[in-house]
């Protein structure tokens, strides 16, 4: 699993528990897997497809640092399918793991399109 991104947890973050809000880490996971499948699909032109069950292993607070890694599991003809694990940057402590994210290449009309990259 490759690092690639970090971010600080900010105040605007966090739930009302004062512990990182999970939409805000989908969030950022969304835009993580969109830039990781664009490099490595030469294209801009992705949608989220799906997402696999999100498991949160424990959580994050004001001021740490996390950071999002990102893996390829497989290659279609239209689509590519990442894995995703956040984890605590000091501690290395998981915060949440995605089995998969399907990304699909798609058209100026939003349809699926070959993206032109063998499989792997």
């Amino acid at each position: 699993m490759k690092y690639l991104n970090r971010r600080a947890v900010k105040h605007a973050d966090l739930n009302p528990a004062a512990k990182l809000f999970g939409g805000a880490l989908l969030s950022w996971i969304d835009e993580e897997a969109g830039i990781y499948a664009s490099c490595q699909l030469s294209t801009k032109r992705l949608v989220t497809k799906y997402m696999s069950e999100i498991n949160f292993l424990s959580s994050a607070v004001l001021g740490d640092i996390v950071e999002i890694g990102i893996e390829t599991v497989a290659v279609g003809r239209t689509s590519i399918t990442l894995a995703c694990e956040v984890r605590n940057k000091e501690s290395k402590q998981g915060i949440i793991r995605v089995e998969q994210i399907v990304m699909v290449a798609v058209d100026a009309q939003g349809k699926p399109r070959a993206h032109g990259i063998e499989k792997a």
